[in-house]
């Protein structure tokens, strides 16, 4: 058997990698503590009774120390490649210890971290510690070792909650509110980095909501306080022991701590943690659009206005035909910026509101369309398990080759080999750019041969002919720029480009 020290997770961030491994409401408060003397066995309440600003985290520590455990994981791999973040793939780095490469399949045991949430044995971890188990122990800080069985897991947002038993009850920490944390306070940080359990790291919060590719639901707090690989699934703590945050990837070059780790919010954890509880799984809010952010660039080829340079809300790309967006009347080229009175400032903070939504009830949406405020009420459905968009159909009309050789573009009508190369549903129409002229205004957006111009702006188009109009009449318009709405594989998006004669 083998032991590496930890679970792998990497994510690619700006040529760096980032690597640590090792909407229901059922409230957590309905977790207490018991025992037969009555004792209460918060570990955050022996910091909380007589808190007052820490000179030294050894009281902290001392207190919160027996509900935080290592989390070891047993699977079977193959060979070393099988194994999760193994090898030198795009993003992932090598494993810090060498995996034998056995002709037949061998144990491999892996470590993270966790903590208990209550006294019944339910405890958290992060979901990519877990996720290829074949059997879970944990063991206390006390050295006792117990069998774990899986609850409940989620992949968007890397939780999972975990279940031990014994005949007494466990200590436990309580959830701090992370929409009150602000950079600059002190946290402390509790796991098992390299096999090395209990370790007690502190720093300060560096920033909050940080986007790290990871994923739509991506909002994480940032923190200087060390932490590697083995800390996945640790709890992040304020100065009353409360829990602020799950720890879970480091931003590195080198695979160690560079002072730069990722915590996922406690106000997220217990939504997430109380759901998986109740349900052993996630339900989601689904509208059935896709989104991107507004920049600059975008705005002004939308003619939407921007303070300081930035343009509020999340830009439909697509809406998926019959869903819940198609049927409220949204539209792409729509500008979200409000859902249920909560202000919408990027597709993530939309994505995070659509997915807090109980399927059924219903999503009152402000958005823009050519400038003018609109609202509707949209009813929220169930994500599916398959979030492909559709293409909107309709039988392609096939006038002739077009081009704008000031933009730097020709494009063609979709033949059917067209739709077979590019793996586009029989029913899809548009104009396939055919032609991208090097260093051109189209070239510069980012557009590319292949790229299939279903819309400019708000207005679909169906073949050259259209693309060129829609085009030309922005130009009479005196219009800054272009929104172009292609068609790239299965993704949907805008792309600006600045019209040549604005520049005059």
């Amino acid at each position: 058997m083998t032991t590496p020290t930890a679970p792998h997770r990497s994510i690619r961030l700006r040529a760096l990698t980032l690597a640590l491994l090792g909407g229901t409401a059922l409230g957590l408060a309905g977790f207490v503590s018991a025992r037969a003397d009555g004792a209460d066995l918060s570990a955050t309440a022996a910091v909380q009774k007589d808190f007052k600003p820490i000179n030294s985290f050894a009281p902290l520590v001392r207190d919160v120390k027996p509900a935080v455990v290592s989390v070891t994981v047993h699977l079977k791999v193959q060979r070393a490649a099988d194994h999760p973040g193994q090898g030198p793939g795009p993003g992932m780095m090598p494993f810090p210890f060498p995996f034998p490469q056995p002709q037949q399949p061998q144990a491999v045991e892996a470590k993270g971290s966790g903590f208990f949430i209550s006294s019944t044995g339910y405890l958290v971890t992060n979901n990519h510690v877990v996720r290829h188990a074949k059997s879970i122990f944990v063991t206390l800080s006390d050295g006792e070792k117990l069998p774990a069985t899986l609850v409940g897991h989620d992949k968007r947002t890397d939780l999972a909650v975990l279940k031990v038993t014994r005949a007494k009850p466990f200590p436990y920490l309580e959830f701090g509110n992370s929409a009150k944390v602000v950079p600059g306070q002190w946290v402390v940080a509790i796991g098992n980095p390299f096999g090395l359990a209990e370790t007690a790291t502190a720093g300060i919060v560096s920033a909050l909501g940080r986007d790290i590719g990871d994923g739509e639901y991506d909002s994480f707090i940032q923190i200087d306080a060390p932490i590697n690989e083995g800390n996945s699934g640790g709890p992040l703590l304020n100065q009353r022991g409360q829990v602020i945050g799950v720890n879970t990837a480091i931003l590195s070059p080198t695979g160690g701590s560079v002072g730069i780790g990722f915590s996922i919010p406690s106000d997220m954890v217990k939504t997430i943690t109380a759901e998986l509880i109740k349900n052993g799984h996630i339900t989601r809010g689904f509208i059935g659009v896709s989104v991107q952010p507004i920049t600059q660039e975008m705005a002004q080829a939308m003619g939407v206005k921007t303070k300081d340079g930035v343009a509020p809300g999340a830009l439909i790309a697509a809406v998926e035909p019959r869903s819940p967006a198609d049927r409220a009347g949204i539209k792409p080229g729509d500008i979200v910026t409000d859902v249920d009175g909560h202000k919408v400032d990027s597709p993530r903070t939309l994505a995070l509101a659509i997915s807090t939504i109980k399927p059924g009830d219903r999503a009152h949406v402000t958005y823009l369309r050519n400038g003018a405020v609109q609202h509707t009420s949209v009813a929220v459905e169930k994500m599916p398990a398959n979030l492909s968009m559709a293409t909107i159909g309709g039988a392609a009309p096939s006038p002739g080759h077009a081009s704008k050789p000031e933009l730097g573009l020709t494009i063609a009508p979709l033949t059917q080999n067209d739709r077979h190369q590019l793996d586009l549903p029989l029913a899809t129409k548009g104009a396939v750019i055919t032609n991208v002229a090097p260093d051109s205004p189209a070239d510069e957006a980012g557009l590319r041969s292949g790229d299939l111009i279903v819309g400019v702006g708000s207005v679909e188009t169906t073949n050259p002919n259209d693309v060129v109009s829609a085009i030309q009449k922005a130009e009479h318009d005196h219009a800054k720029a272009i929104a172009l709405r292609v068609m790239r594989g299965n993704q949907s998006l805008f792309v600006a480009v600045p019209l040549p004669a604005a520049k005059k």
